[in-house]
């Protein structure tokens, strides 16, 4: 065992890119899950691109899943969605967003995903006969991982958070990985710990003991923390910044506070007050530029609007994935959540965001009447039949009373079900997905997943990934991207039926958006005359916006919502 472990850590530091000493940071989390690991991560490799550095971010994740896609949205929150169609977790997201970047499934591991590729390896005769085992082979699968993601963004820095908290036996391998890699070259490996100081209500003091007790597991795996990121309620006073400097041996100018925030877009410039760049340049030996960035600037701007902008936009988000027990998971849609803000914060606008259950409207149908008090109604995408006639009430009452609409996936879908079955008069309209038997499925599964829902091939086969739509002449989705020719992201597997669009269209309906062949219809809309902002999109644009960058899409929608406001005053 030994001597194999030996070879293959030779071997590893012999590669190509190890002659360009590339800085790895690997993120990992104590005491509590949801502790803000994927944001620090994502601050940590913002405020380092902003220096000048190229850098890049990768999400490990512990489960077995090969990918996020087969879980249920309250299980783990939203699945994104990369460009070459990687269905992965929201961390990914909020990277992109907080680095303007597009990433690619490159940049995401699963347990599932790095035991699957040793398997296949060991089938293939890879491993030239060895007895292929959990170590070394896994973490050395990991590292190999770890290092492609570093060579395809040709990076200088690379953040990696390990997903789970310190303790748990499912990501022990992972750590063991980062270990190996701080082995083979100690300088340029540092370990981030981001770690919950809890304040009881029955004490009043905070407690640094459950900190001091993660970095002592942490240590047991072989790791040590150069920086510790102290999550607390409060800023941690000098007091506690000593006692953590002293039982988890960090010098005290290494422990950052980090308090709750207003906004998570404030957690960059909290950690640059708290000296976080002098530090990692200081641990990592970097070579980084002291002049504010353009992109820094923009950014201070952007959460002065988040903060100080009065004149506030109210938008019903109406959907069914909020509920885990007795809470509220707006996780679930937080691609959606997070790209309203953009496009508001745009427009010097306050975003007022509130889930709306449909299966409310269910329930009652009366009170639907409640989208009244909104500026604009949001319906995003989704599976199943769970709250589906909830929502297709709430698209009804939008469209008739002149309420901003924006559809997103099957929100499109529903919309155009609406449209047929109030405008058009087709009745029983529906979709393939609610009701297989039907001969009224305005919404049909596309052809090419017909095959594969026999199969039972649910996992990673939708339509995944960036498509080109072309936009038509004289339409709002035109108009808002000012282009001919669009990329967006898809995860669907049902599309409109080509059997009922000439129908749809003579009644009215427009689809202003369709593939490069012409037989997808990607956007509907129905024309300005009739209704202010009815809009609909197959694809997910939220997975493209970004806070310096808001979607147009959702940009329209906005100030169509901020009109809309302004003549109900």
């Amino acid at each position: 065992m030994l001597s194999l472990v030996s070879w293959q850590l030779v071997d590893i530091s012999t590669s190509d890119f190890m002659a360009k000493n590339p800085k790895y940071i690997f993120v990992v989390g104590g005491v509590i899950s949801g502790v803000g690991k994927g944001i620090t991560a994502s601050s940590i490799a913002k405020i380092l691109k902003d220096t000048g550095l190229r850098v890049t971010a990768i999400k490990i994740d512990p489960y077995v899943n090969i990918d996020a896609g087969t879980m249920n949205p309250t299980e783990h929150g939203e699945v994104f969605v990369t460009k070459d169609g990687d269905e992965c977790d929201q961390d990914m997201g909020n990277y992109e967003r907080f680095l303007d970047v597009e990433l690619t499934r490159i940049n995401y591991m699963t347990t599932g995903r790095v035991y699957q590729s040793v398997i296949e390896n060991e089938r293939a005769l890879k491993y030239k006969g060895a007895c292929v085992q959990v170590v070394p082979h896994i973490p050395l699968e990991i590292v190999s991982r770890i290092e492609r993601a570093q060579k395809n963004a040709k990076a200088e820095v690379v953040v990696i958070e390990i997903g789970g908290t310190v303790g748990e036996y499912e990501n022990i391998l992972f750590l063991e990985a980062a270990r190996m890699l701080k082995l083979r070259d100690p300088d340029s490996v540092r370990f981030v710990m981001v770690s919950y100081l809890p304040t009881p209500s029955s004490i009043g003091e905070m407690k640094t003991k459950p900190t001091q007790h993660s970095v002592r597991t942490l240590n047991a795996s072989g790791i040590q923390p150069d920086i510790i990121i102290a999550r607390s309620k409060e800023p941690i006073d000098e007091k506690r910044k000593e006692k953590i400097s002293f039982f988890c041996n960090v010098p005290i100018e290494q422990v950052i506070s980090a308090p709750d925030v207003k906004s998570i877009y404030d957690i960059p410039l909290n950690f640059e007050k708290e000296g976080i760049v002098k530090t990692l340049s200081k641990l990592l030996h970097l070579k980084i530029s002291n002049k504010v960035s353009d992109s820094s600037k923009a950014w201070k701007k952007m959460t002065s609007i988040s903060h100080n902008a009065k004149d506030e936009v109210h938008i019903a988000l109406v959907g069914k994935y909020f509920d885990t027990g007795a809470f509220t998971l707006t996780d679930s849609y937080i691609s959606v959540i997070e790209a309203i803000k953009y496009s508001c914060y745009a427009q010097n606008k306050k975003p007022v965001i509130e889930w709306v259950n449909a299966l409310e409207f269910e329930k009652s149908p009366a009170s639907v009447k409640k989208l009244s008090g909104y500026d604009g109604v949001l319906v995003p995408g989704g599976f199943g039949a769970r709250g589906i006639e909830g929502k297709i009430l709430a698209i009804k009452y939008a469209r008739e009373h002149k309420i901003p609409y924006l559809g997103l996936c099957y929100g499109m879908q529903l919309a155009v079900i609406e449209y047929a079955r109030h405008v058009a008069g087709i009745k029983g309209a529906t979709s393939r997905e609610l009701e297989p038997k039907s001969s009224a499925c305005v919404i049909d599964v596309m052809d090419s997943q017909k095959e594969k829902l026999k199969k039972e091939e649910y996992g990673g086969s939708m339509r995944l990934g960036s498509y080109e739509c072309f936009l038509k002449n004289g339409s709002i989705a035109k108009s808002l991207y000012k282009a001919d020719k669009i990329l967006e992201r898809h995860r669907h597997r049902y599309e409109v039926n080509p059997l009922f669009i000439e129908c749809l269209e003579a009644q009215g309906l427009i689809f202003s958006g369709v593939s490069p062949d012409g037989t997808l219809m990607e956007i509907t809309e129905i024309s300005p005359k009739e209704h202010p902002f009815f809009v609909g999109c197959q694809f997910h644009p939220e997975f493209q916006a970004r806070p310096l960058h808001p979607h147009p899409l959702f940009t329209g929608f906005i100030k169509v919502s901020i009109k809309s406001k302004q003549k109900k005053k």
